[in-house]
């Protein structure tokens, strides 16, 4: 699923494509469960006509603000991607919804899995509302992180994965953070020492962009994987430290790192560095 990183790269492209005030001339729906809470005839009629204002992230989340007071928020899920494309290229069969603009050109939505969502919604806050602090804003503290994990007797690692906890995190960018802080993903949050909480609040940042710098982390080279408005792939996955790492030495003391579940999640650690 994509992460931070990669909903952050998907959003600087489509800012590339000097999307803002453009109109946007029709709408196609063909998987009626990717348009969530109305009819894909009322999505169409409603986004037709509309221009394109600012694009956005909050969370997992592509905001686009559109004219006349509305939003739309697509989330990718697993496997959704946006390309941008000639209007009457050859519909690819996992394509769900085309929006037209003038020129002869598209964003497309595909997603292999078909649980990609947009949302079209006159109070964005609704949906964005429930979301957590943001990792990469000025408001990340270690103050109020440090208060945050406090507050829970939770596993730090689902913990960090619940979107209204911290937005934007996923199972890569935790593992990550949590080799490089040394923190076992079974320890509880409110048993971390003040050492422990700064380092995680230092890792988590650093973690995720190194994931920006490397324009997001593509895992193979199938039609579900992460790629970039052009298509191109994410970089990061060569730079990981843990994830997927199964088996191989530790970057900081070469014991092998090893596959766990938490939280039905698969997770990968060193379990010298990170010890419970």
């Amino acid at each position: 699923m994509p992460e931070l990183p990669e909903v952050q790269t998907v959003v600087n492209n489509l800012n590339s494509l000097e999307l803002i005030g453009r109109r946007i001339v029709n709408a196609r729906v063909y998987w009626p469960k990717t348009i969530a809470g109305m009819a894909p005839a009322t999505f169409k009629k409603k986004m037709k006509g509309r221009r394109i204002g600012d694009i956005s992230r909050r969370g997992k989340y592509i905001v686009i603000s559109l004219s006349r007071d509305l939003s739309l928020l697509i989330h990718l899920r697993m496997t959704g991607r946006l390309h941008w494309a000639a209007a009457d290229k050859r519909r690819n069969p996992h394509e769900h919804v085309v929006l037209i603009f003038g020129k002869n050109r598209a964003l497309r939505f595909q997603d292999t899995r078909k649980f990609g969502r947009f949302y079209l919604t006159a109070n964005p806050q609704e949906i964005l509302g429930k979301l957590g602090l943001e990792p990469l804003s000025d408001q990340f503290t270690l103050t109020r992180f440090q208060g945050m994990l406090q507050a829970r007797k939770r596993m730090i690692k689902p913990l960090l994965l619940d979107q209204a906890f911290i937005a934007g995190l996923g199972n890569i960018y935790v593992d990550e953070a949590l080799w490089k802080a040394g923190i076992h993903p079974l320890r509880v949050s409110s048993s971390l020492s003040k050492k422990e909480v700064a380092a995680l609040q230092t890792a988590i940042p650093i973690v995720l962009q190194k994931g920006l710098r490397n324009l997001g982390t593509t895992l193979g080279s199938g039609a579900g994987n992460f790629y970039s408005v052009a298509g191109r792939k994410g970089r990061n996955a060569d730079d990981l430290f843990v994830f997927r790492r199964t088996g191989e030495g530790c970057p900081r003391c070469r014991k092998p790192i090893q596959r766990i579940i938490v939280g039905q999640r698969s997770t990968h650690i060193c379990s010298h560095c990170q010890q419970i």
